[in-house]
C-alpha cells in the first residue's frame, strides 16, 4: 500500500490593500504640520475607532495617521465542533458582529511581522513623499498588541521616531533593548492604567524592569483606569 502523498507549503508575497486613517491636516509641504504621530492599535480593534480615541490631541498642526492591521475578522468565537448547533447560531451571528484587526498571531509569526513591517514602511514613504520629502519630527504610539508592533517597526523597519509611546504593553523579548540603536534612539514613555486587566502589577513590573536591565532610560505614566487610552495622558503627552 502507498503511502499518501505529502502536503506542501510555501510562502508567498502577494500585494494588499490598507486602510489608513488620519486626523489633523493633509501632508503637503508647507501645510505648517510640526508633528507626524503614527497611532498604531490594539488587538481586536479597528484604525477610525482608535483615532477616535485619539482626538484629545487632534491639532491644526499635528497629523495623526492611524494605519489598521492587515487581519480582519469578525468579533466573537466559534466552536470548534462543526457539528454543535451552537457554531451555526455564532456563524449566523457573524452577519452583524462586528468587524475587527489584528497584526499577527503565533502563525506563521515571522511572516507577519515582516508583513506588517513593510506595510508600515510604505505608510511611511507614502507620508514622506507628500511631505515633499522631509517629514516632520514623528512620534510613534502603540497600544496593546500595538506597541509590540510598533518596537519590531522601529526594530527592523524604516522609521526613526524622535517619541515612542507604549502603552499597555508587553514588550517583544526577542529584541535587544541593551544594544540596539534604533530602539534606544527615542524619548521612550511606558503609560498604563492602574486598573488594566491585562498589563497587571506584577506584569508592569516585568515590563520596567526589562528596560532597567537594558539600562534603558524611559518615563513612566499612569492613569486611574483600565485597558484603554486616556484623555489626560494623551495631552500630557502630547504637551
Amino acid at each position: 500500500m502507498t503511502s499518501p502523498s505529502p502536503i506542501r507549503t510555501e510562502s508567498l508575497e502577494v500585494r494588499r490593500t490598507a486602510l489608513v486613517a488620519s486626523l489633523g491636516p493633509e501632508a503637503a509641504p508647507g501645510a505648517g504640520i510640526r508633528e507626524l504621530w503614527y497611532v498604531i492599535h490594539g488587538y481586536s480593534m479597528r484604525a477610525v475607532p482608535f483615532l477616535e480615541d485619539c482626538r484629545a490631541i487632534a491639532s491644526p498642526d499635528r497629523l495623526i495617521v492611524a494605519p489598521e492591521a492587515l487581519s480582519r475578522y469578525y468579533d466573537g468565537a466559534l466552536p470548534p465542533d462543526s457539528s454543535d448547533p451552537a457554531r451555526t447560531k455564532a456563524i449566523l451571528a457573524h452577519r452583524s458582529a462586528p468587524v475587527v484587526a489584528s497584526w499577527m498571531t503565533r502563525d506563521r509569526r515571522d511572516d507577519e511581522i515582516r508583513d506588517y513591517v513593510n506595510y508600515l514602511d510604505a505608510v511611511h514613504a507614502t507620508m514622506t513623499r507628500r511631505f515633499g520629502g522631509a517629514a516632520p519630527p514623528v512620534t510613534v504610539l502603540g497600544f496593546s498588541q500595538g506597541g509590540a508592533t510598533a518596537l519590531r517597526w522601529i526594530a527592523m523597519g524604516n522609521v526613526r521616531p524622535a517619541r515612542l509611546v507604549i502603552w499597555a504593553s508587553s514588550m517583544p523579548p526577542e529584541i535587544d533593548y541593551a544594544t540596539d540603536a534604533r530602539v534606544r534612539a527615542p524619548e521612550l514613555t511606558y503609560v498604563c492604567g492602574t486598573t488594566d486587566q491585562f498589563v497587571t502589577p506584577k506584569v508592569l513590573d516585568q515590563q520596567h524592569q526589562m528596560l532597567r536591565a537594558a539600562n534603558l532610560p524611559f518615563r513612566a505614566l499612569s492613569f486611574v483606569g483600565g485597558h484603554r487610552l486616556d484623555d489626560g495622558t494623551l495631552r500630557t503627552l502630547a504637551g
